[in-house]
């Protein structure tokens, strides 16, 4: 018994999306959301089934909360009363100033802001 197919050297095919003419072998297989729906397109006419749209296939966990936490202590500890700790680093978006006027006791400000102004000047030779 022979093949069912033949193997299709010479056969030719159009695209079933812009309706040009390719060698069969160069058209390929739509798929949309991971199955095949049933359409040849060429290379140019070939829409990628972008993973964005296969949210939920794969399943991630983005997990935040720490197992087991404990709360920071070493604020309050005794010879670490506002500048010792866990907290002496200070930083934020605004990195003059620190705290606004309601919570000055839990986050006291010590960054201190110096500027100068002077002239730059520029020889070229």
């Amino acid at each position: 018994m022979g093949k069912p197919f033949s193997s299709g050297k010479h056969a030719f095919g159009f695209c079933d999306r812009c309706g040009q003419r390719y060698d069969l072998h160069d058209l390929i297989q739509q798929y949309e959301n991971l199955l095949p729906i049933g359409i040849r397109v060429c290379f140019e006419c070939m829409d990628v089934d972008h993973p964005q749209l296969q949210l939920g296939r794969v399943p991630m966990d983005d997990p935040q909360a720490l197992r087991n936490a404990r709360p920071d202590n070493t604020f309050f500890a005794p010879g670490n009363q506002g500048a010792g700790g866990s907290r002496m680093f200070q930083y934020g978006w605004n990195p003059i100033g620190g705290a606004e006027g309601y919570d000055t006791d839990l986050t006291p400000n010590y960054l201190i802001s110096t500027s100068a102004v002077g002239t730059v000047t520029v020889v070229v030779t």
